[in-house]
């Protein structure tokens, strides 16, 4: 099915010469001379990447064939990831390319989205939030109260967040899996 540029919004999977990308950031702008235009920033689904693309109004795109299944994250094989569909319990590995930086939130049992194009799998979609515990952390220094002062710490899953002085190591956190960004005391 192809969309308009009128069409566009944030989150929208499209195919671009054969492959899948999703619209982070689309701008509409009617300059003072010439044809309106669209801006947008689009991620390649596979790899990643971000590029910024411009199209002109009225061109249309073909949404791509992706689907998305909620399944749990079971363990590590070496440089495989391991996840099963929670409904037919098929177990489907992921290279460590595949996972990119979203393998520094993973912890077993976790719900994540597994992105299918074409049948295949082919990314993973955390959480927006994730809860875990801190394995490392330095005690905060009397009198280093400063307003808003921070202390790296390091998380169950092997990621390192920036956390305010009061929190301790064996607590519970919330972090932002999108920003990296310490959010609360669990």
């Amino acid at each position: 099915m192809a969309v308009d540029t009128s069409q566009f919004r944030n989150g929208l999977k499209v195919e671009i010469d054969g492959e899948p990308y999703v619209m982070t950031y689309f701008q509409h702008v009617k300059p003072g001379k010439g044809g309106a235009f669209v801006r947008t920033k689009i991620k390649h689904l596979r790899t990643g990447r971000v590029l910024e693309r411009t199209f002109r109004s009225g061109e249309r795109l073909d949404e791509a064939d992706v689907e998305e299944k909620k399944m749990q994250y079971l363990y590590q094989d070496g440089e495989q990831f391991i996840f099963m569909d929670q409904e037919s319990y098929d177990q489907i590995p992921f290279t460590r390319e595949q996972i990119g930086d979203a393998r520094k939130y993973l912890k077993e049992n976790l719900d994540v989205d597994v992105v299918f194009w074409r049948g295949k799998p082919i990314n993973i979609e955390l959480p927006p939030f994730i809860i875990a515990v801190i394995t490392q952390c330095d005690p905060g220094l009397k009198g280093d109260t400063a307003s808003g002062a921070t202390k790296p710490a390091t998380l169950e899953t092997g990621a390192v967040v920036q956390v305010p002085l009061f929190v301790k190591e064996g607590e519970s956190i919330r972090v932002d899996t999108r920003t990296n960004v310490y959010v609360e005391r669990a």
